[in-house]
This record gives C-alpha cells, structure tokens and sequence, in this order.
C-alpha cells in the first residue's frame, strides 16, 4: 500500500525540524506513468506545499524541535527520532523552525476546540524572549489570529473555517 499525504506531511514536517531531508519515491510503470491512488496522493501533497511551503524551504531548526505528547515518546523510538509512521500526532504536538526573524510553528492536527497552545513561547520562555507581534494562519491567506501570551504560553484562536487537509496546520509567528 500507498502513505497517506498525511503521514507524508507529517513525516517531512518533523523531519525538517530536526534539520533533515526528506525523499519521496514514487514508483512509475514502465511507460513513465502512476497509478491513480499515487496520482491522488502527489496532488494532495502538492495543495499542502502550495500553501505551507514557505515553513519548508530555506528554513533551520529552532532552540528545539517540538512540543507535545509525541516528543515526550521519543524515548521509545529508535534512529534519532526519524521513525516514519510510527508516531500518532495529536493537536497539541508542535514542530519548530525558522526562517530570518520568523518562527513557524506547525500544528499536526486541528484542535476541536480551535485553539493552540505553544507552551514553549510563554511570557517568560528563555527559548523565546523578544516580544511577539504577530501571528498568521498560512491556510487562511495569511490572515493575522487573535492571541495571547500568557506565563503557561501562547494562546493561538484559529480561524473558524477549518482547512480541508487540516493536518500541518502552519502558524507564522512574528
């Protein structure tokens, strides 16, 4: 069988947050062409890029790499953290990186409730000190969110509309 886009994001999204690389194979018949259910997948990956490949390209790991139930099962794993597929995602799992003066910060799943908390960018975080002035939902044609920094972290409101593929969900934080 075939990954999921899904898993496919996940998996390049915490990759490149630990400042790796991330292949993709897809096989091709004899004639150059892909079946349908690759030819679906490719496309759905291809609507994430279009949107959040800004967070992906050009970027470097953060102070650290994530937050989130699933970093604190890293214990578990083996190779460095970097075993696809065998990690559940859940909305509070976060990963990191940055580009310039911006800090993206990917959301692996949507929250029921919409909203996010980024506990590593709390009011009096040493991995975060300089103030944060704004913070956009690259889903929503960058539109800016409502949000508040508090001593527990970064309370994120995320736009009411939720995102078809609402999986890596990209806040830009500036």
């Amino acid at each position: 069988g075939y990954k999921s886009a899904k898993s496919v994001i996940h998996a390049l999204v915490d990759i490149v947050s630990k400042n790796g690389n991330y292949l993709l194979n897809v096989p091709v018949r004899g004639d150059g062409s892909i079946d349908e259910k690759e030819r679906k997948i490719v496309e759905e990956i291809g609507r994430w890029m279009a949107v959040n490949s800004g967070s992906i390209y050009g970027t470097r790991p953060w102070k650290i790499y994530g937050e989130g139930p699933s970093t604190q099962n890293e214990a578990k794993l083996n190779a460095q953290g970097f075993n696809e597929g065998k990690t559940k995602y859940t909305s509070e799992d976060i990963r990191f990186n940055t580009l310039g003066n911006t800090l993206f910060a990917t959301v692996m799943d949507w929250p029921a409730n919409g909203k996010v908390l980024i506990k590593s960018l709390a009011q009096n975080s040493p991995l975060h000190s300089q103030t944060i002035n704004k913070v956009e939902f690259l889903g929503n044609q960058n539109q800016p969110l409502s949000f508040e920094r508090h001593s527990d972290g970064l309370h994120i409101q995320l736009p009411e509309n939720k995102p078809v593929d609402s999986y890596g969900n990209v806040l830009k934080i500036s």
